[in-house]
């Protein structure tokens, strides 16, 4: 029986396996209240789209999509994609789209908003991920993410609980910077904040997540968590 209500807080790690979260309002807040980009929001379902002052990039939330894809961020001319699941954690989506002015050379807030220049690579042995073919994976081998270069997707971060709606995708032409964005989020040791219920299934019956509470914690809810990830045993299949 798990020792948390569904409305408890908790501090989850890794990220990838903490689901999306609430803070939508990171996702999309800064875009509007910080760089004045035109929106629209359906107050019934949720949709809410974002647009750029020059209307060549918008962002579209869709809450209640048949096939989960809950976010997606288009550009005109060239064109790219880049496509967020229900289940990636919101904030390696935020660190995309906060970026997003950036990329269309709005510096304001760069200060507040950094965008990494550390490779893929790099970063994925930072956090003690592995690299073999193209091919990033975790610690744990639960996430990965695949460089295909030629094709149209040419990133894709995989899950293996949810291999019928990947955690993200970006098409070929998709500006490198945002994929560095969202994989540094993605593969940070930093423990995430969510609602109990917000986990995935997954996550709360299997052993493959830290779970610890942030109510009654004796110190910072994130200093108590990496203390117990200090004390954690490992797992099969976790490189030592």
């Amino acid at each position: 029986m798990s020792p948390y209500a569904h409305d408890d807080r908790v501090m989850v790690s890794p990220p990838y396996m903490a689901g999306a979260g609430d803070r939508i309002a990171d996702v999309l807040g800064p875009l509007i209240h910080l760089f004045g980009w035109k929106h629209e929001h359906d107050a019934a379902t949720g949709h809410t789209t974002v647009d750029s002052p020059d209307g060549s990039l918008f962002v579209d939330f869709a809450p209640l999509h048949p096939l989960g894809k809950w976010l997606t961020v288009a550009h005109h001319e060239p064109y790219w994609e880049a496509v967020f699941s229900r289940q990636a954690p919101l904030e390696a989506v935020a660190a995309v789209t906060q970026a997003l002015p950036q990329v269309l050379g709005d510096a304001r807030h760069a200060d507040r908003i950094p965008i990494t220049d550390m490779p893929l690579d790099q970063l994925a042995e930072l956090n003690d991920w592995s690299a073999e073919d193209n091919v990033l994976t975790s610690p744990d081998l639960y996430c990965r993410l695949q460089h295909t270069p030629g094709q149209e997707i040419a990133w894709q971060v995989e899950h293996v609980y949810f291999e019928g709606a990947p955690l993200a995708t970006f098409t070929q032409d998709t500006p490198e910077c945002l994929v560095r964005n969202f994989f540094s989020h993605l593969t940070a040791p930093m423990a995430v904040e969510r609602v109990f219920a917000d986990i995935p299934l997954s996550t709360r019956h299997g052993h493959s997540a830290l779970i610890t509470p942030v109510r009654g914690a004796a110190v910072n809810p994130q200093v108590h968590h990496a203390l117990a990830q200090l004390d954690r045993p490992g797992r099969p299949g976790q490189r030592r």
